[in-house]
């Protein structure tokens, strides 16, 4: 009997069961040397574990870990030292035993023969365990390592650590592009704009990002340490500060000093400034070495947090497209779902005791919108939900850009929206979609040949091709128009068919039926098949027997749990309402209204709830800021799996 496997997922998803492993707390582990070992961050850490989100550890606690990661990022810097007699001249270098790397792995990845290896370490086999200390060739190291193991110029052993993904060069002139690297992580991690780095490097909006290449960035500010603590303003352990009195905190230009106050945890001044556990990690290292009361901790400024504006109630406009203003019903069937759903989420939290004044704006099209405008008074709006097109919501956030009033973009995502910090992107990109497939297709890869079916303009497939080619050893990927053209490869040494690895990368209903018979085809003639489509097509569900031998794995921005208590309970209660099942936008309007206003406190301060993960009847919700002070955008997607 075939089984569908329902999985949430997300840029930081654990990759199946066989991705994970678990450590067990011992005396002095903590969130932040534990997500340090195993190469994740704190935040990640903590998702994984959500009994223990407050950050609580005791000692026999099992917690879950990602190995899959830790093998891609964690290192310890290689170590230089002088050539010996017995290593034949050679300069040598060490890398950190990961988990799943065997002696086998060790000698395909790093070129070198098993003899070699155990003459470099003769006690290769007594008692080999992760974390233990593998010597092999320097030039090997720096050849095939992929940036994991760093030469350091010493003879002595140096401390291992986490690294920092990318590091810029030349005083932050220049950075290498990584496998991994989109135009969001990049502008995000620099703190510049799409257009500012395509203006800083001409020709690279046709071509692309390519790993390896190096391009131009903006200076950046490289100052992480821990302020000196003021003696005027560090405090007695033993005295305990009134809870009336304000905490010590001094501004600049870019960021806030906080002085930390008895009975702080890392967790308090966290959502106390809107910051992520390891973005405040990251500004002041001695952090790790625990939190101390009279420590001076340095916070990037964030900008002022929303507060609504009068009484009571919480003042929300959904602009939608009826059209009827100018007698344009092109999408009024769209925004009229959309409506059905978000009526439904609105009931459901007046029920709940939220206080809402809620307004229905007609945006009419998209050459008529401006007059829409009218209707709205900036002055007494706390949340604006919609537009649906990319120049309108620029147009909102124009318009309203004096009062920073939260605008909800449900369909819009552009690089041109992530200037804007009053703004929140519901869609998740491409790239992130990308980034996903590379992960799963590297989790199953043994040498086999790699198609990528692209769309007419080749861009997320040339994306997906220049990822896999660094994610996985001796890539053979081969970028088609078609899935005719996937075929399955030649055993070189007994002529018989070979399986292949299948990429569908178009999100052409289409391009998906003849991917799927194709597939289907493939896995007929020989086991082994294994097939991974960035989007949904209709049929992967009308043939989810046949493409369960393919092991095929597709991703989608919304999915329902049918067997889900909430999802029951919502569809049940859409289908009393309206006497049928919700259609596509109907869920899209539940979705995106019941996610922002669940996020709203009492005072209307939405951007301080943004960090919260939520999943609705359809979407999963993971919002991360595209820069400092730039606006929102969901990283949240559903992973599906069919298996035998």
């Amino acid at each position: 009997m075939i089984k569908r496997f329902f999985i949430l997922s997300s840029l930081c998803m654990v990759l199946g069961a066989s991705a994970q492993s678990s450590h067990t707390v011992v005396k002095g582990d903590n969130p932040y040397n534990i997500a340090k070992k195993y190469g994740i961050t704190v935040d990640e850490l903590l998702k994984l574990n959500p009994k223990h989100k407050d950050g609580k550890l005791a000692i026999g606690d099992v917690v879950t870990v990602k190995a899959e990661k830790q093998a891609a990022t964690v290192s310890k810097p290689a170590v230089v030292e002088k050539a010996k007699p017995n290593y034949g001249g050679v300069q040598v270098g060490k890398i950190i035993l990961q988990p799943k790397q065997t002696i086998y792995g060790i000698t395909k990845q790093y070129r070198i023969s098993e003899t070699d290896l155990r003459k470099l370490n003769p006690d290769l086999d007594d008692h080999r365990k992760i974390g233990d200390e593998i010597v092999l060739p320097l030039e090997s190291i720096k050849k095939y390592g992929d940036q994991q193991a760093v030469p350091v110029a010493t003879t002595k052993p140096v401390e291992s650590h986490v690294e920092t993904p990318a590091v810029a060069q030349s005083e932050g002139e220049t950075y290498v592009i990584q496998s991994k690297d989109n135009y969001y992580r990049i502008t995000k991690q620099f703190g510049i704009s799409q257009q500012e780095l395509y203006a800083l490097n001409p020709g690279l909006e046709e071509k692309g990002l390519k790993p390896g290449e190096t391009i131009k960035i903006k200076k950046i500010k490289t100052d992480t340490s821990v302020e000196a603590v003021n003696p005027k303003t560090k405090i007695d352990s033993g005295n305990e500060r009134s809870s009336s009195t304000p905490a010590p905190v001094a501004a600049s230009d870019d960021y806030v000093t906080y002085t930390v106050q008895q009975g702080d945890t890392v967790f308090s001044i966290v959502n106390k400034f809107g910051v992520s556990i390891d973005e405040l990690i990251a500004l002041n290292p001695d952090l790790s070495k625990g939190l101390k009361t009279g420590m001076v901790l340095k916070i990037r400024k964030q900008d002022p947090v929303y507060v609504k504006k009068s009484g009571d109630a919480l003042s929300v406009v959904l602009m939608l497209p009826f059209g009827y203003s100018t007698n344009e019903t092109q999408y009024r069937a769209m925004a009229l779902d959309f409506l059905t759903g978000a009526k439904l989420a609105i009931e459901r939290n007046a029920r709940g005791g939220q206080k809402l004044d809620i307004k229905i704006v007609d945006s009419g099209n998209e050459a008529s919108f401006k007059n829409s405008m009218s209707q709205i008074n900036p002055e007494n709006t706390d949340l604006i939900i919609g537009p649906f097109f990319k120049s309108n919501v620029i147009d909102v956030l124009d318009f309203t850009k004096n009062q920073k009033i939260p605008v909800v973009a449900p369909f819009a995502n552009s690089p041109e929206l992530y200037n804007y910090s009053n703004l929140i992107i519901v869609e998740t990109n491409d790239q992130t979609y990308a980034d996903k497939i590379v992960d799963e297709v590297k989790a199953v890869y043994s040498d086999q040949k790699i198609y990528v079916v692209a769309d007419s303009k080749k861009e997320i497939a040339s994306y997906i091709k220049g990822g896999l080619e660094k994610a996985v050893k001796n890539p053979n990927i081969i970028i088609v128009n078609s899935p005719a053209e996937i075929q399955l490869d030649q055993n070189m040494m007994t002529g018989q068919s070979a399986p292949v690895i299948a990429i569908l990368a178009s999100d052409n209903d289409a391009a998906g039926e003849a991917f799927a018979n194709k597939v289907i085809a493939l896995s007929k003639e020989v086991q082994g098949v294994k097939a991974f489509s960035m989007y949904y097509s209709p049929t992967f569900e009308k043939k989810v027997d046949d493409l369960s031998q393919a092991s095929l794995v597709y991703l989608m921005d919304r999915k329902i749990n049918t067997d889900g208590n909430f999802e029951k309970e919502i569809l049940a209660a859409y289908k009393n309402k309206y006497c049928k099942t919700p259609p596509k936008y109907a869920i899209v309007g539940f979705d995106v209204v019941n996610d922002m206003l669940t996020r709203e406190n009492r005072k209307g301060e939405i951007f301080k709830q943004m960090n919260k993960v939520q999943t609705q009847l359809a979407t999963k919700f993971e919002f991360v800021k595209s820069k400092a002070n730039g606006a929102y955008v969901n990283t949240g997607y559903r992973v599906i799996r069919l298996v035998p």
